[in-house]
This record gives C-alpha cells, sequence and structure tokens, in this order.
C-alpha cells in the first residue's frame, strides 16, 4: 500500500537521487515520503479495530476521516507534480504508478460506494430508514374511524376524524426511489465506485514493473503483493490472488538477473508474504484431512476425489520451484 515499507525506502532512496537535476521533484517526493510514514500508522489503527470488530465511535470515524485526507493529498501531489515528470525515470516510474494504484485502493476499502470491503464505515440503522419523520401507527377501530390511544374511549368528532388523516409527506415504499447513502467521508471525496478506477492503476502498474523491472526487484515485487491484496480484499477474486501470488513466486526463482544486498532482505520478505498469500482461503491441511476421514468412514463429507484435487492444489509446488 502507499505505506508500504519498502515504498518508503524507494521513495527516500530516489529523492535523494533526483535532488539536484530537479529540486521541485525531490520536495514533492519527500512530502509524500512524510504523508506516507504519517498514513502508516493511521491504516495499522483502522485495520486493528476492524479486526477485532470494535463498534464504530467518533475517534475511529475520525481516524477513517484522516486516512482518506491523507489519501486525497498524496493523490493530488502525485498527479500535478510526480506522475508529468517521470518519463525518463525507471524505477520512480513504476513507483509513481503503483502510489497512485495504492492512494485508489485507500479509497475503496474505507471510501467506496457501494461499500466493497469490511473496512468501510458502516452506517448506522438510523440513516438506512425514510427521512420521512415516523408516525405511530393508528389502529383502525373495527371499521368505526381511526382509534388512538389517548383518545380511544372517548368519542370522535368528524373534525377529529378528518385530522386523522392529515399527515406531512408520504415516503416511497422500501425500494422504490431510494438513493445510495454517502458515506460519512462524503465531505472529504466525492462519493462513487473507485474499484474499476483502481483495477486499472493496479494493472498498469503491474505491466510497468514487469516491462522495467527484473523478477526478484523488491519494488516489482512490492506492486505484485499489493494487486494480490487488492484482488482478495476488494475485487473478491481469490483464485486470481492466488495466481498472482504463484506466478511472482516463480518469476523470483526463474529471474537469472543478481540482486543487490540492500533489496535481498525485503524481497526475501515479500516472497514470504506471497507464499502465504498462495494459500489463502484454502483452508489448514487438518480441516482437509478430516473430511477425507470423514468420507472414508461413510458419512457424508467431501468426496475422495474432491479431496485429492484439493490437496493437489495446496501442496503443489509452483511451476519452476520443483
Amino acid at each position: 500500500m502507499a505505506s508500504s515499507e519498502v515504498d518508503q525506502k524507494f521513495l527516500g532512496k530516489l529523492a535523494k537521487a533526483v535532488e539536484n537535476e530537479n529540486p521541485l521533484l525531490a520536495q514533492i517526493l519527500f512530502k509524500i515520503l512524510g504523508l506516507s510514514i504519517n498514513l502508516s500508522s493511521q491504516l495499522i489503527k483502522a485495520r486493528k479495530l476492524r479486526r477485532h470488530g470494535a463498534p464504530e465511535t467518533p475517534e475511529s470515524l475520525e481516524l477513517t476521516f484522516h486516512i482518506i485526507w491523507l489519501s486525497r493529498e498524496g493523490l493530488v501531489l502525485l498527479n500535478q507534480y510526480v506522475l508529468p515528470m517521470v518519463g525518463e525515470y525507471v524505477e520512480l516510474k513504476v513507483l509513481a504508478y503503483k502510489l497512485r494504484a495504492s492512494f485508489y485502493h485507500i479509497y475503496v476499502l474505507f471510501h467506496n460506494t457501494p461499500p466493497v470491503s469490511t473496512m468501510s464505515l458502516s452506517t448506522p440503522e438510523g440513516q438506512t430508514s425514510s427521512s420521512v419523520p415516523s408516525i405511530a401507527p393508528a389502529r383502525t377501530d373495527k371499521g368505526k374511524g381511526v382509534a388512538r390511544d389517548e383518545d380511544q374511549h372517548a368519542p370522535q368528532t368528524p373534525a377529529q376524524t378528518t385530522r386523522a388523516f392529515e399527515g406531512g409527506p408520504v415516503g416511497p415504499p422500501p425500494g422504490f426511489g431510494s438513493e445510495p447513502l454517502e458515506p460519512p467521508t462524503a465531505f472529504l471525496l466525492e462519493p462513487g465506485d473507485y474499484l474499476p478506477k483502481a483495477h486499472r492503476c493496479f494493472q498498469e502498474a503491474v505491466q510497468l514493473a514487469e516491462e522495467l523491472l527484473w523478477g526478484s526487484h523488491s519494488l516489482r515485487l512490492s506492486v505484485k503483493t499489493e494487486y494480490a491484496a487488492f484482488l482478495y480484499e476488494c475485487v473478491h477474486d481469490r483464485e486470481g490472488s492466488r495466481k498472482v501470488a504463484q506466478t511472482t513466486i516463480t518469476e523470483v526463482f526463474d529471474s537469472t538477473e543478481g540482486i543487490a544486498d540492500d533489496m535481498f532482505v525485503d524481497s526475501s520478505e515479500l516472497v514470504d508474504v506471497l507464499g502465504k498469500m498462495m494459500k489463502r482461503g484454502l483452508g489448514s491441511s487438518n480441516t482437509l484431512r478430516s473430511k477425507a476421514q470423514g468420507s472414508s468412514s461413510g458419512t457424508q463429507g467431501t468426496p475422495r476425489t474432491d479431496y485429492a484435487a484439493i490437496t493437489e492444489t495446496t501442496h503443489a509446488p509452483p511451476p519452476g520451484m520443483i
């Protein structure tokens, strides 16, 4: 994401590298670096709150506001000052396109309409009802007019009967004429479906990374790792996410280029993360084994042929790693 430690390292390194020939670009990169460091801590807090199912509070709402504001400002800096000036740089170009996808990734997680992730703010139940004030339901008194609690034992006059049917505007029936509710962050960023835009940005960043960087380059791995996470969390394409992770690991082991010492640790850590993403959502081998035992003992469970296929998919090494 835009707060990735690998991305932050490259931001500082590349900002220093272009400082003499392009001071404005270096200044903007340092600003984005500071913003990214600030954003990192906010995202960690937000993910912890969502993971533990904490109820929505004013503090968590303010945290989300801060995340959206930082992402919006970072994207503005990127689009106005960085992307137009990265044509002649290699790593910086890949990084800029990757950061753009990362900021849109945050939009999708916290601001998308309709929500596609559990990270989105929940809308209070009261906001889902009609904006028309609720009126206590009146009871029909066996065809003799409308009865009310306060005067159900008192005789009704014609004027009271007429007023009983008077009221404000009537809201539309459920499902008719209702528009999607705006997220609480709408005052910071225009509501909308940012998922297609984010997906296109990731595809462009992945294409650039594959064309300009070798397979074991840590920045290329950073692009692929977040893209796999985006597919899993936002697009809900679990198989596609695992395929990206598996293909990326294969590319690392097939790469014939050397790797610098300062990239080795980051690349190794990202490969470990991708290895976990390959198995994400598949379940543990113990669960699969218990299902197979239930099937062999005559109980209803996963057929033996299906279990074999799942086992081969889960434990078979990626192509090129044998």
